[in-house]
């Protein structure tokens, strides 16, 4: 990790940023290319060497690297480099026995034999109970199972990874039984230019049999298999005779690899991959989700500009004492309206970290909109989220130190110490806490020590001397002038109706925003915890949009009803009134859990929770700051709009 001195300046900060992204994202600087950009071509005869990725079960939730269970080894094992964003997700590639001939097929190809143990076949039952499945990949390719469908048309389904095994049991035997997958049939599949005889891989599918290997006579290197022998072309296509997974059970390893033309293209190999589910019903949920947000979006601001425009011309229109003594509603409060509220600190800090996130997530989605962030970068979208909420600590520290001087705060630097740290520091403490779950269960998703050095180092080293220069830059400006002046008195605030409760009308307000997501949530949860691809930035990036107006608008509404109310205590109330939406969120988080995920160990829930826990304070920092500057904009605009006598 590059040490690099950042100014105040825009351009300095975003050519910094471009090379540490360039250095990041890549495995090596020739590795690095936007999708379609950089395609490989083989010739015929020429190795295919295909990696191992990490173990995963949707289950545990807990990844383990491919050779923390005794499959068979290459001669020296070679770990491939991996980005920031595949290391926190667990990703440990290495190199693999498995080394191809592009376009010369193989057959009954032995890799190894073991011999199980005790704690082996041990070890193997549980990776086969808990549903493990084995990742590989080949030229970038992840590797994925064919799944059979009754459906003629339409493109085939896969499953990333095969299982490393499953359970069952023998005709007319009542006991279940562990049987292990020690055959992989390959199937490569290429695209072949015509001109140059080259090839480009195209696909990367396997199908896994569980075979109890039969040979005469002692082995050697040289025996011949009378289960699977290519010269007497017998092969293997079922698991009619399993290999059952017990102790002191000898396992022969071996596999088969076949090279079959493709129409598809180079550019269009990820399309099957990205195709997984069945998009039509997420195309209807995804539009019936907008359909219904842009209706009660629309007749929340028809409702809003009728009702200001008639309260603004009647308040303008008052000429006699007599009138103004009479008049109610949200002006008898311009005295009130802008008086600092408690805890104005912590609501500076809050603002500020909230609009670090909007920067962060506005960026993200048009880098991923724009193609940068590919499923075949492997961990890029987690770096780039990394380093941009690092960059983008500069508008936190402006944001809060702007608004604590509005307030007449005079101690900037305690604001952006502040700022720096209390965001921050509790998603780090529920991390490490999490981390430690992880490192006490072995899992390889445990962040390392060096890892976890350049984290502390992004928030150290860079993020909190990006938030102080904010805050130096913000406080150097003017205040900001109230449209109207305070009061020095308070004034009595009456009693109010119950549906003007704070805790009721923060609770109504959260419903909207999250009404505006809960349909693409469900399908980002389940991309996280059921391990699919989720690649619909354009849609996210216009369910993101429709949250931002509704966040605004639910917030502006319950605003004015508040302030005609008499109710002048809005600044709190803004924040968590479009904020409280995370807590509808981690709802149904919990809900997803219950009704969609099968985790059932402790551990794999508490992390599960833990996450939703994480991202769900994320939702309320980023869609209250949102609520909170939509009433700052509205307050000042209909204050600075009447005449104040």
């Amino acid at each position: 990790m590059g040490r690099v001195a950042v100014g105040s300046r825009a351009i300095p900060t975003v050519f910094v940023f471009t090379i540490i992204s360039i250095v990041l994202f890549s495995d090596n600087a020739r590795c690095f290319y936007l999708p379609g950009v950089a395609p490989q071509d083989f010739e015929k005869g020429d190795p295919l060497n295909v990696k191992v990725n990490k173990l995963t079960s949707i289950k545990t939730q807990l990844p383990y690297s491919y050779y923390s269970m005794p499959f068979c080894r290459p001669n020296t094992i070679i770990d491939s480099t991996e980005n920031l964003g595949e290391v926190l997700r667990g990703d440990r590639i290495e190199n693999s026995p498995y080394v191809f001939r592009m376009r010369e097929p193989q057959m009954c190809n032995v890799v190894c034999r073991l011999t199980f143990d005790a704690k082996t076949a041990k070890d193997f039952k549980e990776k086969i109970e808990d549903e493990y499945r084995v990742n590989m990949i080949l030229d970038n390719l992840p590797l994925v199972v064919p799944i059979p469908t009754t459906a003629q048309e339409g493109p085939p389904i896969y499953q990333l990874g095969f299982h490393i095994g499953l359970k069952g049991q023998y005709a007319g035997s009542k006991g279940e039984k562990f049987f292990l997958h020690n055959h992989l049939s390959f199937t490569v599949r290429f695209h072949k230019d015509q001109q140059t005889d080259s090839a480009r891989i195209v696909g990367f599918e396997v199908t896994p049999y569980s075979v109890k290997h039969e040979y005469e006579g002692e082995w050697s290197e040289n025996t011949r298999l009378t289960t699977c022998d290519p010269h007497a072309k017998r092969l293997i296509t079922s698991s009619n005779s399993p290999l059952e997974v017990e102790d002191k059970q000898e396992v022969i390893f071996t596999y088969d690899v076949e090279f079959q033309e493709s129409q598809v293209k180079w550019a269009s190999r990820w399309d099957t991959y990205l195709l997984m589910a069945d998009d039509q019903i997420h195309w209807f949920s995804i539009v019936n989700s907008l359909m219904i947000v842009l209706f009660l979006s629309g007749m929340v601001a028809m409702i809003m500009l009728r009702t200001l425009y008639r309260d603004i011309s009647k308040y303008n229109e008052l000429e006699t004492q007599e009138e103004a003594q009479e008049e109610t509603g949200w002006k008898l409060v311009h005295a009130d309206v802008f008086r600092p509220p408690t805890n104005s600190d912590l609501l500076c800090v809050y603002v500020g970290t909230g609009l670090q996130f909007l920067c962060m997530v506005v960026v993200t989605m048009i880098f991923a909109v724009l193609g940068f962030l590919s499923p075949s970068n492997r961990g890029g979208l987690m770096t780039a989220m990394l380093l941009l909420w690092v960059f983008m600590g500069v508008f936190a520290g402006y944001a809060a130190a702007r608004l604590y001087k509005m307030f007449k705060g005079t101690e900037w630097k305690k604001i952006a110490l502040r700022t720096s740290f209390v965001f921050p520091a509790t998603i780090f403490s529920v991390f490490f806490v999490l981390n430690a779950l992880i490192w006490g269960q072995k899992s390889s998703g445990a962040v390392p020590f060096g890892t976890m050095f350049a984290l502390v180092f992004l928030w150290f080293g860079i993020s909190v001397p990006l938030v102080f220069v904010g805050s130096y830059v913000g406080f150097k400006k003017p205040a900001m002038e109230d449209p109207v002046k305070t009061n020095k008195i308070p004034r009595q605030i009456p009693q109010q109706a119950w549906y003007m409760n704070p805790i009721f009308s923060i609770l109504v307000g959260g419903i909207l925003p999250f009404g505006a997501v809960f349909i693409e949530l469900f399908f980002i949860l389940t991309s996280i915890w059921l391990n699919q691809f989720y690649y619909i930035f354009g849609f996210l990036f216009i369910v993101f949009i429709i949250l931002l107006i509704t966040c605004a608008e639910i917030a502006i509404v319950l605003c004015y009803f508040q302030l005609c109310s008499e109710d002048y205590l809005w600044w709190w109330r803004s924040y968590l009134t479009s904020g409280s939406s995370a807590l509808y969120l981690f709802l149904y988080a919990t809900f997803y859990f219950f009704t969609k995920l099968d985790i059932t160990k402790p551990v794999s829930g508490a992390l599960y929770f833990g996450y939703m826990l994480i991202a769900s304070y994320a939702f309320f920092v980023l869609t209250g700051t949102i609520g909170f500057y939509a009433c700052f904009w509205f307050t000042r605009l209909i204050y600075s709009s009447v005449k104040i006598d």
